[in-house]
């Protein structure tokens, strides 16, 4: 979703030789497969099939094999997105190997380095030779740890190009089965999937939520193998195998209320104008806190309850869209790029 925008746009630019390369840290075919052709970007050239393991293994693998492919292609720049292992891995891989790394989605912190992601991003800023941001508070983070700001580039947020790319598709999309008024749930930080207790009460939090309002809840593929381990019991609620990304984006513009742990979710509800309810105590996404209808609700199943009320009581958030959330962060990309 992040890649697709600014592939396009350096198409339709010209004159520059683009190769895809998919690491497999994601590899599930529902999480996968499915999006490339709603997103209209080819198969990758490359795909190194790394798949899952620890964070040290899977990077470490990550960097071996995409080592070689650098080697072979000396790009004059590589783009690496979001926060993931493969964007850190494959930077570090760069920096190493002297080639010049773009990072898209620059400048995000939580503050909390429990999260796997928060050091992926602080490594991945500070090697990265052109640093594309989505949002103010992005640039002033990167101001402060000091990174130079003629590489930083305030150009909005990728994830909404897809968005609004494809809104068109998933209004026309009706996805059935559900009623009129639903909570669509995503869950799959390892905090709060990975510890039984913390998954167990918030499933019986989203069970009690489930009297008032039906749940909607396509499951990650941690998650669901989470709950098979723990013996947890969701026969109350309505669960799904993950979903392409406009039946996904259909449920998402459709729902009452929108529970999760997912960052792009919360920058996704924030455009759409939909309430979110983020079961983190931070986010690197603060912008959706004070600009957009995100309201962060940790683990505090009282404070979601008491939240979800203020929701169906007509008396959520309001919000407005941030600067620069306007489909043409891709292009904006690519003119620096390109020129």
């Amino acid at each position: 979703m992040k890649v697709a925008p600014v592939w396009r746009a350096l198409r339709e630019h010209g004159g520059v030789q683009q190769a895809l390369v998919h690491t497999g840290q994601h590899y599930d075919s529902n999480m996968f497969g499915a999006f490339l052709p709603q997103l209209g970007i080819p198969d990758p050239d490359i795909n190194l099939e790394v798949g899952s393991g620890s964070h040290a293994a899977q990077t470490a693998e990550i960097m071996r094999r995409f080592e070689q492919v650098v080697v072979d292609t000396r790009p004059d720049l590589v783009l690496v997105y979001g926060d993931v292992n493969s964007t850190m891995a494959a930077a570090l891989v760069c920096a190493k190997l002297m080639v010049r790394v773009g990072h898209v989605e620059a400048g995000l912190r939580s503050f909390d380095r429990s999260m796997p992601e928060e050091i992926n991003r602080i490594v991945t800023d500070r090697i990265s030779d052109l640093l594309f941001t989505p949002s103010e508070d992005a640039d002033i983070n990167l101001c402060r740890e000091g990174i130079a700001q003629d590489k930083v580039f305030r150009v909005g947020n990728v994830m909404i190009d897809s968005l609004v790319r494809l809104l068109p598709a998933a209004e026309a999309c009706k996805v059935n089965g559900f009623s009129d008024r639903y909570a669509l749930v995503t869950l799959h930080r390892p905090s709060n999937v990975d510890d039984n207790q913390a998954l167990s009460s918030l499933l019986e939090s989203l069970t009690e939520v489930n009297q008032q309002l039906e749940i909607v809840f396509p499951v990650h593929p941690r998650t669901r193998q989470r709950i098979r381990e723990f013996g947890i019991d969701v026969s109350r609620l309505h669960l799904l195998e993950p979903l392409p990304y406009i039946e996904f984006l259909s449920l998402q513009r459709r729902a009452t209320v929108v529970i999760t742990d997912s960052g792009g979710i919360q920058e996704e509800t924030t455009y759409l104008g939909v309430p979110c309810l983020t079961m983190r105590g931070n986010t690197e996404r603060p912008v959706t806190v004070t600009l957009g209808t995100n309201t962060l609700v940790g683990q505090d199943n009282n404070k979601l309850r008491a939240e979800l009320s203020t929701i169906l009581d007509g008396k959520g958030k309001s919000a407005i869209v941030p600067p620069l959330w306007d489909g043409q962060a891709g292009e904006r990309i690519a003119q620096i790029i390109t020129g």
